[in-house]
């Protein structure tokens, strides 16, 4: 996680944004708004939490680049309505995959193997935010 890469997850929420236009739901502020308002959470609740810091971008950069399952399932709200049964399960599996995968990197990093559940709850509830958008 040396590298803080902002372009990959600048492009994920564009798509994420224009795959939920496709599917007429027109959520550019919005998506942007959380994107901004969770990763300054995250940074504060992960520099309160570890012993070392991390900074804002790496933070962007992890969790931009996690939400790429939530971009299939916004590709997916295209072809599907996902209002139904079907819905709640690949948004489930959407943020469970997410969160797993960016709280993964989180412990990895900052060395909290023993706070795992503490960091993945408010991950979970940021890619909560975005599976929300995508369903209604």
């Amino acid at each position: 996680m040396d590298d803080t890469d902002l372009a990959g997850p600048l492009l994920f929420c564009l798509l994420f944004g224009v795959f939920l236009a496709f599917a007429g739901k027109v959520h550019f502020g919005y998506i942007y708004g959380v994107a901004v308002l969770g990763v300054m959470s995250l940074f504060l609740i992960l520099n309160l939490m570890s012993e070392g810091g991390v900074d804002g971008y790496r933070i962007a950069s992890v969790l931009g680049y996690c939400l790429l399952p939530m971009v299939v399932l916004s590709g997916l709200s295209i072809i599907f309505g996902l209002a139904g049964y079907i819905g709640f399960i690949l948004s489930l599996f959407s943020i469970l995959w997410c969160t797993y995968a960016s709280s993964g990197m989180f412990v990895t990093v900052l060395g909290m193997s023993e706070q795992r559940f503490l960091v993945a709850y408010p991950v979970g509830l940021f890619y909560a935010c975005f599976a929300l958008m995508t369903v209604f």
